[in-house]
């Protein structure tokens, strides 16, 4: 094995979340497709069509039941979940809260990097990372 390549993200709507992870985040969408039934298949990953993909993908499943629906936005009882890694932490923490993505907390330069957590639509905690050059 080689790594992780997908992770799935419980949504309450895949139209929404599509716009957030491609718009604020600067995802790209690598995949809509409808399934037999009635979901969609749907797969973001970090990077741009131009620079391909970097990393472990997310599967944005929107929830199909009262459980699932229960952990929209709470997947990790309120820790951070996610750790999304820059080369320039300045820029995309400007281009993010541009567009309206909500942070937690001031960037912190910590030892092993810049920092900065913030929520995706539903309240998942994420850090925006710059790690430390080694």
């Amino acid at each position: 094995m080689t790594r992780i390549a997908l992770v799935t993200l419980v949504v309450d709507d895949y139209d929404e979340a599509i716009r957030f992870y491609t718009e604020a985040l600067g995802f790209r969408l690598v995949e809509d497709a409808p399934r037999p039934d009635g979901s969609r298949w749907v797969v973001v990953e970090p990077g741009t069509a131009e620079t391909g993909g970097a990393g472990t993908g997310l599967v944005l499943a929107r929830a199909k039941d009262e459980a699932q629906r229960g952990r929209v936005g709470d997947q990790t009882g309120g820790r951070v979940a996610f750790f999304l890694h820059t080369d320039d932490f300045a820029r995309d923490h400007a281009r993010m809260r541009a567009a309206g993505v909500t942070f937690l907390e001031e960037p912190r330069h910590e030892p092993y990097g810049s920092v900065a957590v913030f929520q995706d639509l539903y309240g998942n905690r994420w850090d925006l990372l710059q790690p430390a050059v080694q």
